[in-house]
């Protein structure tokens, strides 16, 4: 398959980039930086073309999914940050919609034949009224950045009904593992315990804001392996990407102290990460996407923030100036 990914450079994207490799797809990964994605591993970038584009830029977009004539388009570009939403609400929300109608744009008149998979997200969905969350639940986003992702996901449909495009809108939940930024929460906790091991810390500090909202978290890599099955074998549609099972910000802290025993963890709470305007509680429902791909996730979370914690170790020492020394 002749494959296009926007943010291919980024977490998710570069795991979904090495996926693609290893099925033997033709993989084309798109991104501002023009970089190989980050998340494909050691040498996985030897099989990517990649192109330089900024996702604002129409005529720029059209252009490449003119030239690349994609039969499966994955489209994950976002400016992903709930909490940095909040601190700049105006570019998250414009900064989106404006890329996702440049995607739609380019497709519809550029590759209306393409299988989209349109990564949304499950923020989309706001304070559930039950739980776990399915594909019928309302659409309630309480921050902008649920806000951007969710005109997105409307004008994917809209697109989808008024141009007779392929659209499939997957709606994943968190996801974590080895490459993620260190803003977004289970790469934070496993950053700051990576940083007690490497300065040999008894007890581990791990800080975090509200200890008791709950989210459901994904492997990155099982997430990869859900967008490449939506695109081979799901019909368009709305499908849900999660594991099904909820955990506390205090409950990973927790794990990590298991992880890392006989090291203690010492878990402090900052009031000045604590959001005023929280969603408790996320957790979904994947039946639908099991039943249409056989698609379930494999990876359990533990697994996630062992390899996490490890990827943080190689990132920090990499970075230590030469001739550092570690106690």
């Amino acid at each position: 398959m002749r494959v296009l990914i926007t943010g291919a450079s980024g977490f998710a994207g570069g795991h979904l980039a090495r996926e693609c490799l290893e099925a033997g797809d033709d993989v084309v990964g798109i991104s501002r930086s023009g970089a190989v994605p980050e998340g494909a591993g050691e040498g996985a970038g030897e099989g990517i073309e990649t192109r330089r584009v900024n996702l604002l830029d129409a005529d720029g977009v059209a252009a490449i999914v003119a030239s690349v004539r994609p039969e499966v388009f994955y489209h994950l570009a976002a400016l992903s940050s709930v909490g940095r939403s909040w601190e700049q609400p105006a570019r998250a929300v414009q900064d989106n919609v404006a890329m996702a109608v440049n995607v739609l744009e380019a497709v519809r008149h550029k590759a209306p034949e393409a299988r989209v998979v349109w990564a949304s997200s499950c923020e989309v969905y706001g304070p559930p009224d039950r739980l776990p969350i399915d594909e019928w639940a309302p659409l309630r986003p309480a921050n902008p950045y649920a806000v951007s992702k969710t005109t997105g996901d409307l004008l994917a449909a809209v697109y989808a009904d008024a141009h007779g495009l392929e659209i499939i809108r997957a709606r994943p939940f968190n996801h974590a593992g080895p490459g993620q930024r260190s803003i977004f929460i289970l790469s934070s906790l496993a950053r700051q315990a990576a940083e007690g091991l490497r300065v040999g810390a008894d007890p581990v500090r791990i800080v975090t804001g509200n200890p008791e909202t709950r989210r459901d978290f994904t492997d990155v890599r099982d997430v990869a392996r859900a967008y490449h099955l939506l695109a081979a074998r799901a019909q368009p549609g709305i499908y849900n990407i999660c594991s099904g099972q909820s955990i506390s910000a205090a409950a990973q802290v927790q794990l990590i102290g298991r992880l890392i025993a006989p090291r203690a963890v010492e878990h402090v709470i900052d009031p000045a990460r604590i959001r005023g305007h929280e969603v408790m509680e996320l957790r979904g429902a994947h039946e639908r996407i099991t039943a249409d791909t056989g698609w379930r996730p494999e990876i359990p979370i533990a697994r996630t923030m062992v390899d996490t914690i490890d990827w943080w170790k190689r990132e920090l020492t990499a970075a230590d100036p030469p001739g550092a020394v570690r106690h």
